[in-house]
């Protein structure tokens, strides 16, 4: 594991990351989900594309890359093409799972493979309304901290600060960014996935012009045990 420092727009962003196979020519960028770090990434695909340089990167506010300002997903994607540009990197193809997904699609790169990705925005159950609802009610009458009893587990164990970017970046309508990206693109679903269901998948797909979808069992981290699955059809395509 190793650590760059980032400088961009006055802010400094301390950047964990890792790379395998580092002396092959071509690099392979991954890009973890909401709530997860770089970890996960290589445990689904440590062991495929050997020819290629891997590159994992907690994401900031995630796993060992610290966050103390609020910012959405397109600063997300400038500091990592700030990161990138540090490393003198130019990925031939990018993976993105769930909000990563977003971040990888913004990077606006040749080959874009899209895990389960977040970017549609699904209508909210009368239940999370609700919440909703009663948290902006009592919101003035408690301390800050008040927003963990009602918040989504996804920012459990997180701070203020990436509690406040997800309220930003869980409502982003990414449907003019896919329909407008030029990638040669591979969208992987697990189909049974509560998280982005697998009708954002299929808008996704119908989205992007040039698109291939495949579906799998499983949920959201259909992926983990799917990366030889994985390798295998992006290889009868792209390489």
């Amino acid at each position: 594991m190793a650590k760059k420092e980032i400088v961009f727009q006055g802010n400094t962003y301390a950047l964990s990351y890792e790379i395998l196979h580092l002396h092959q020519p071509k690099t392979i960028l991954f890009l973890h989900g909401w709530g997860s770090n770089k970890e996960i990434m290589k445990q689904a695909f440590g062991n495929t594309f050997m020819e290629y340089q891997h590159l994992y990167l907690d994401l900031p506010g995630f796993g060992s890359s610290p966050l103390h300002s609020v910012i959405d997903t397109a600063m997300y994607a400038k500091i990592v093409e700030a990161f990138l540009e540090a490393l003198h990197v130019k990925p031939v193809m990018v993976f993105g799972h769930s909000f990563g997904g977003k971040v990888a699609t913004l990077l606006e790169p040749n080959v874009l493979v899209l895990l389960s990705s977040a970017g549609i925005v699904v209508p909210k159950s009368f239940k999370v309304r609700a919440k909703i609802a009663l948290f902006k009610l009592f919101k003035p009458f408690f301390p800050q901290q008040f927003y963990r009893f009602f918040a989504t587990k996804d920012i459990e164990g997180m701070s203020q600060t990436m509690y406040e970017i997800l309220k930003r970046v869980v409502n982003e309508d990414f449907s003019s960014k896919f329909f407008t990206c030029k990638a040669q693109t591979f969208i992987f679903w697990g189909k049974d996935d509560c998280a982005t269901p697998l009708s954002s998948g299929e808008k996704i797909h119908a989205l992007i012009p040039n698109s291939h979808f495949n579906v799998f069992e499983g949920d959201h981290f259909f992926f983990v045990k799917k990366g030889k699955t994985i390798e295998k059809l992006l290889m009868e395509f792209v390489f």
